[in-house]
């Protein structure tokens, strides 16, 4: 069993890469991937801990990039959609062209994180500020919206609830800070085709993260039917290898689903938990959320195959 989605303090995970890899070990994880937002700063931590129980370690990273293929309407005109991307085998060089546009969009979730305070402020969250964000997830680098949702209970427990309020996480983010939300900023203009073009020949592998939070309202077998084979060929003819099918918070029909549209276009049906620890107490690291998720060892092989065969494409 593999798991090729998880978070860690060096994002919005609430674990040390440490901690990570002890737990991996403990549910019996062959293979995992860190895939911090944005960053690989936490590679080097998670290596010697997964190396120290018998794990192995897949570098990897969760991007976010602007998709104009896909717009989304927003106040009144079309706009790229903001999409979440999974990177596998990127390199760690840090003069490398994938290394530098990781620097820019740090800087860009920075520049967001900024704009989300001061949006929250007009929408009564007076209390929050940016130093209280980074402490929280010690370091600039590291405040996600998981660090605003908590910020917003513990200090606006008027306007949001408590967060051990059932359903308190999800309606903070469909009411607030999600896609839909009043207070949703796009974290960068940086666009899939920029960034697969820096990657070319380095053997980084491109796949779609929770495809439903990214492309469709509801998934229902209705709307991917409908929906996902166009974005599913879309995504593949701009150079990603995968779609993660696998992905921990679905239904075990639905992932059948995915699994069975992504093979049919042949791409590789990645997976996941999407682990994030405490931040999301009920998905489990290697099981997710219904606890039935089974990411087989064999797509981690395809993975490496595809890795070797972008590296001699150059």
């Amino acid at each position: 069993m593999i798991d090729l989605h998880s978070h860690s303090t060096f994002s919005d995970g609430s674990e040390t890469p440490e901690e990570l890899a002890q737990k991996g070990a403990e549910v019996g994880l062959s293979a995992i991937a860190l895939t911090d937002h944005d960053t690989t700063a936490s590679h080097e931590s998670m290596a010697v801990a997964c190396d120290k129980v018998g794990l192995e370690l897949i570098t990897g990273c969760e991007i976010s990039l602007a998709d104009s293929a896909f717009p989304v309407m927003r106040d009144g005109q079309l706009s790229p959609r903001g999409v979440h991307v999974l990177v596998y085998f990127l390199s760690m060089d840090p003069a490398s062209p994938v290394q530098r546009l990781l620097t820019r969009l740090r800087q860009d979730r920075v520049n967001r994180n900024v704009k989300l305070v001061e949006l929250l402020h007009t929408l009564g969250f007076e209390k929050l500020t940016h130093e209280d964000l980074i402490a929280r997830a010690h370091g600039v680098d590291s405040v996600g919206r998981p660090h605003f949702a908590q910020a917003m209970f513990e200090l606006h427990p008027e306007l949001v609830g408590t967060e051990d309020e059932l359903g308190a996480w999800g309606r903070v983010f469909s009411e607030y800070l999600g896609s839909t939300g009043r207070a949703y900023l796009p974290k960068t203009d940086l666009s899939i085709e920029e960034f697969v073009a820096a990657a070319k020949g380095s053997g980084a592998i491109f796949s779609v993260a929770h495809p439903f939070l990214n492309y469709l309202e509801s998934p229902s077998p209705e709307n991917i039917m409908k929906q996902m084979p166009a974005v599913i060929d879309s995504l593949k003819q701009r150079g990603f290898a995968g779609i993660e099918s696998h992905y921990g918070s679905l239904p075990s029909e639905t992932r059948s689903l995915m699994v069975k549209l992504t093979r049919d276009a042949g791409m590789i049906p990645t997976g996941g938990s999407d682990y994030h620890g405490a931040f999301k107490a009920d998905v489990r690291l290697g099981y997710g959320l219904q606890g039935d998720l089974n990411v087989p060892n064999e797509i981690l092989d395809e993975l490496k195959d595809a890795s070797r065969l972008a590296t001699s494409a150059r």
